[in-house]
């Protein structure tokens, strides 16, 4: 059964969401996603590799930001966020979930290709161009691994909980998952994907108490994606 306090255990504090917005609407998009990740590709030439080591940067950068903003400073743990165990019953959710997701996102895409939506991946289609089981395995790894884990932890372990404890679930739902959707920017035609993913796995934190399936659902949804994009 769920803490009562899972919701209630840390400060609200509005320095510490704007340094984490600064850092992930302002800080990480110019100066890691564009600078570094430009200088990456002069270095490998190749948009895979960069945006592979772009990704962990932005892992780092993103978990040592709410380690040190939101958790160091109150003398907290990582359980603060949802690193903890949820109840065995609630994996009939998981699945349940992840049959949503992927059904909704398979009919979004389709939706926004008729509509002739524009999207830019450039780490997605170096993959599709140069398909091995090596750069299968550092898409795999980043995508379906890291990804999950660093956006879990920040927009659903900070954020939700922090817009959920000051203003209540449904802006919590509204705010993160809105967020969320923003930095995928200029995917557009997976915008509403990434909208309903963040309503989704807000979602199972706010039920289960925990943000493990979150990253679960989070890292299969991915995981599946990179499959489906070597196989296309």
């Amino acid at each position: 059964m769920m803490e009562k306090n899972v919701f209630n255990s840390m400060e609200r504090t509005y320095k510490e969401l704007c340094l984490l917005l600064l850092l992930t609407l302002v800080i990480v998009p110019i100066g890691v996603e564009l600078l570094l990740n430009e200088l990456f590709q002069l270095v490998f030439s190749n948009h895979l590799y960069s945006g592979t080591l772009t990704g962990f940067v932005m892992a780092i950068i993103f978990t040592l930001g709410v380690y040190f903003i939101a958790l160091r400073p109150q003398h907290l743990k990582w359980k603060v966020v949802g690193f903890r165990s949820f109840s065995k019953s609630y994996w009939i959710w998981i699945i349940v979930w992840m049959i949503v997701l992927l059904v909704t996102s398979i009919l979004i895409v389709i939706l926004m290709d008729f509509l002739q939506v524009g999207v830019e991946n450039r780490k997605t289609e170096s993959l599709k161009v140069n398909i091995t089981w090596f750069t299968f395995s550092i898409g795999f790894i980043s995508a379906a691994i890291i990804s999950p884990l660093y956006e879990e932890i920040f927009y659903r372990g900070f954020l939700y909980k922090w817009f959920r404890m000051k203003w209540g679930v449904g802006a919590g739902l509204f705010f993160s998952s809105f967020i969320f959707m923003l930095v995928h920017i200029p995917t557009y035609n997976t915008l509403p994907v990434n909208l309903i993913s963040g309503l989704i796995f807000a979602w199972t934190y706010e039920k289960s108490g925990s943000i493990l399936p979150a990253i679960i659902i989070h890292g299969a949804f991915n995981g599946i994606a990179v499959i489906l994009t070597t196989l296309v």
